[in-house]
């Protein structure tokens, strides 16, 4: 009998194809990664053994006899434990880790068939239930050759059914893969049996594999498409298999961050600003741990310390620092590149979620300049990121619950002499880590923008107040709500506003929005087409810390604000300097004019009271007449002085 074996013989070289790009894929040793390279070595010998089989059984008068039923021995415990190590693979891809009790269970029920089918190839030049090799008929089939199908079938089958089983703990794309890749192997092998001349089992086992590997093992899902080294999932990885399976072993993980990257884009163009991170990534590769270089996001990259020599790592860290300080070349522009690193050393028991925190949290760090170009991780830092990641914790739960306690500080008017204003101000005085002061968790608020859904929350706290006061009729004139810069990046902010006050009755008048200099500096289009919409509603704006250098007189002139703050730092300037006190007084007189009042806030002392009265400023705000309190002696306050007529 003669064989059709080309379309083995092209099988084999597409496997040889796909081997050499997965080498260059994912080195991450994991069970999933060891099985597919264990399914391509076993697929490639049996391919192999059933080429050499076939052409020695053509010339078997030829080549020794025993040689040939070795080779030909080999080729059928090889072929259908294809089946074996594409279930194994299965099995690696839905139960990862190794330890997995479920997974050796599993793994030692169906490896009894495969060990029988073994055996059952070892004793054939006794049984030859398989196949016959002599001198007179040359090959010839066993009675019994059929089991080698069914072996095959069996381990088809039963890689469907453990992720049919487990179809609930794996992602549905891989799902679908895991669960098409056996059924085509086995319509294959079918083909093969209807058409026994022509051999197809290498072909069913390198189609299964091409689809294994375009789906689950292409270099692309590990590989950053740009500069060519693993991407920071395959960090992540890393990262997560060192600590899971090497807790004791230490690690120390540098990532070098470029600042500014922005402007070399914005001057030469995205695609001179790539030719860029790929020198830079290039250079790494040479200075750092040459497999271990990833790139981290879009302008960091991270190098990969897995042997803690220090030495290695300090003079790594001084060659990036001093490759720094010269300039890149990149088409026809030549740049000196800015760049900080934030470096940690891995403690046993750390999670790969505290791991990655730290160390971006080191390159945040080492960004505020408090630690030159390099911060180093260390344990009073850890602590610091922990406290963060518990107040985070507080946030997000207060949040939830809407728990926030509302404080306010009485605003005193000049003229009138009386309180009817007041500042909204956050307060967390009781939580699982203490009271929390606003100058520690206003800014991690902002950070992590739950201060967005923050401000809703106390914008309907202050409106519900509102009602409260006039209902027991206090006298109201207005309560400030203080809105950070990330609100204005907030999708329908305007409409949310109007719903809580609508929602509530409140009185829009009653309400002034205030934000700072820095918001009105960075969304000047925005803030301005938001105080023009609030008011046409009569809800009021106001520039909170004005003076603190951001923002331009014309801005300010051309918002419709209804208060301007004036900055505790401008009070306190202009009680040691006579004309930095002529400036601010000009100044407050200009603002008034304009329709604005103004509201001078930090005013501690009299002496502060009345320089800021001498100013001619409407309103005065500070420790001199009360500090910020609780919601019910607000009202208090509000009630006792209601009507008082203290006039300066």
């Amino acid at each position: 009998m003669r064989w059709n074996i080309a379309a083995e013989a092209i099988s084999m070289v597409m496997l040889g194809i796909i081997w050499v790009y997965a080498r260059k894929g994912s080195h991450l040793p994991t069970l999933k990664n060891r099985m597919f390279q264990g399914c391509l070595l076993v697929t490639f010998s049996a391919i192999l053994t059933n080429i050499l089989s076939t052409l020695m059984i053509y010339r078997y008068d030829e080549i020794p006899l025993w040689l040939t039923g070795l080779v030909t021995t080999v080729y059928y415990v090889l072929t259908p434990l294809m089946g074996l190590a594409y279930f194994l693979y299965t099995v690696s891809v839905i139960y990862p880790d190794a330890q997995d009790g479920q997974l050796r269970r599993v793994v030692g029920v169906w490896l009894l068939p495969g060990a029988a089918y073994a055996l059952m190839v070892l004793v054939n030049p006794f049984t030859h239930s398989l196949f016959t090799i002599d001198e007179a008929r040359g090959y010839e089939r066993g009675r019994l050759v059929f089991v080698t199908y069914l072996i095959f079938y069996a381990y088809c089958l039963a890689s469907i059914v453990v992720t049919v089983y487990n179809h609930r703990r794996i992602d549905r794309k891989i799902y679908r893969i895991l669960a098409a890749f056996p059924v085509l192997a086995v319509l294959v092998i079918l083909v093969q049996q209807l058409y026994p001349d022509v051999i197809l089992s290498g072909s069913a086992a390198t189609c299964a594999l091409l689809i294994i590997y375009l789906h689950l093992q292409n270099k692309q899902i590990s590989v950053d498409y740009l500069t060519g080294v693993p991407n920071r999932q395959e960090l992540l990885n890393m990262l997560g298999y060192m600590i899971k399976r090497a807790p004791n072993k230490r690690f120390v993980l540098v990532v070098v961050s470029l600042r500014d990257f922005r402007i070399i884009n914005n001057t030469c163009g995205q695609i001179t600003g790539d030719e860029f991170l790929k020198e830079v990534c290039r250079f790494l590769v040479q200075a750092g741990p040459r497999d271990n270089v990833y790139r981290f996001s879009g302008d960091e990259f991270a190098l990969l310390f897995t042997n803690e020599n220090v030495e290695q790592i300090k003079r790594c860290v001084r060659s990036v620092q001093s490759r720094m300080t010269q300039p890149w070349h990149a088409a026809d522009y030549r740049f000196v590149l800015s760049a900080v690193m934030g470096v940690i050393s891995y403690n046993r028991g750390d999670t790969l979620e505290k791991t990655v925190s730290a160390i971006e949290y080191a390159v945040y760090e080492a960004k505020t300049g408090k630690f030159g170009q390099v911060c180093y991780c260390d344990q009073k830092m850890l602590e610091k990121l922990e406290r963060r990641r518990r107040i985070i914790q507080v946030l997000r739960e207060q949040l939830a619950r809407q728990s926030f306690e509302m404080y306010y500080q009485p605003i005193y008017s000049v003229k009138t002499g009386t309180f009817r204003y007041a500042e909204s101000l956050m307060r967390i005085p009781h939580s699982p880590i203490g009271p929390l002061m606003p100058f520690e968790f206003i800014p991690i608020a902002e950070e992590t923008g739950l201060i967005a859904e923050i401000t809703y929350v106390v914008l309907d706290k202050v409106c519900q107040y509102i009602n409260r006061l006039l209902a027991k009729g206090i006298d109201v004139g207005a309560i400030h709500v203080n809105f950070s810069g990330v609100q204005f990046n907030q999708p329908d902010l305007a409409g949310r506003v109007l719903e809580i006050i609508r929602r509530n009755n409140t009185p829009p008048g009653a309400i002034v929005i205030e934000f700072t200099e820095s918001t009105l500096a960075e969304s000047t289009q925005v803030v301005t087409a938001f105080a023009m919409e609030m008011m046409q509603y009569g809800i009021k704006m106001g520039l909170d810390d004005f003076g603190t250098g951001y923002s331009n007189i014309a801005s300010v002139i051309n918002i419709p604000f209804g208060t301007v703050k004036l900055d505790k730092s401008l009070v306190w300037v202009s009680m040691e300097s006579e004309k930095s006190a002529l400036a601010i007084k000009n100044l407050s007189r200009t603002f008034t004019e304009l329709g604005m009042k103004v509201v001078a806030e930090g005013v501690e002392t009299d002496a502060q009271r009345q320089l800021v009265v001498d100013f001619g400023v409407d309103q005065i705000q500070g420790f001199y007449y009360a500090k910020p309190m609780p919601a019910d002696e607000m009202e208090d306050f509000m009630l006792k002085h209601q009507g008082d007529t203290h006039g300066d």
